[in-house]
């Protein structure tokens, strides 16, 4: 038993995208929650099982997982036959999950500190900017139009998901990454999920 707790036009909404593109739908109950919006609107959901109030949660046969990174790692090996995933033994299989590492550990912390105008020589030497962000991604897109060349993965759903929701960064490579992955089934299914499943 599989369900995805989800708050339409969240975090959760590219987990929506990535079920569509697994052809796991049928597979998965999605739970419509409230949560709190970065504006202040929205409440807490009292009927959703995430210790923070948050999306997505995903509860696998009493299991809870939480944080987009590690659901879409997940999902994606949960089923493997899309081809989404770089599977355990696979000699590409540790830069696929330092992927998701480095965008739960670097790429969202930069993208909110710099949203929010905190600098620090600390945060600098750290996580590094937006620049660096962007140079890491766009030296990965030189080899291909995907992070692995031709194959569309999971990792790409993920990545290019802040540029999605923010705009795209304005890197000729970096922006036709980006434009690939929004023309992708999954987007476009998740997009009008979440039209069609409000918050009641």
């Amino acid at each position: 038993m599989l369900t995805l707790v989800h708050s339409p036009k969240s975090r959760s909404t590219r987990i929506i995208a990535l079920l569509h593109e697994l052809g796991a739908l049928d597979d998965v109950s999605v739970e419509i929650v409230a949560i709190v919006r970065q504006d202040g609107s929205g409440q807490c959901d009292p009927s959703n099982p995430h210790p923070e109030g948050k999306v997505p949660l995903l509860v696998h046969d009493g299991v809870t997982i939480w944080e987009s990174s590690a659901i879409m790692l997940y999902l994606a090996d949960l089923f493997p036959k899309a081809g989404l995933t770089i599977p355990p033994g696979h000699p590409q299989r540790g830069a696929y999950l330092s992927w998701f590492a480095w965008y739960s550990g670097v790429v969202e912390p930069v993208m909110l500190l710099e949203a929010v105008g905190l600098t620090h020589p600390a945060i600098a030497s750290t996580f590094r900017g937006s620049v660096e962000v962007r140079q890491r991604l766009a030296a990965a897109l030189a080899k291909g139009p995907y992070l692995f060349g031709e194959r569309f993965t999971a990792a790409d759903l993920l990545l290019h998901s802040p540029y999605a929701w923010f705009g795209k960064p304005g890197d000729p490579v970096l922006d036709a990454w980006v434009e690939r992955c929004m023309a992708r089934p999954g987007a476009a299914f998740a997009t009008e999920f979440d039209l069609l499943h409000p918050l009641k």
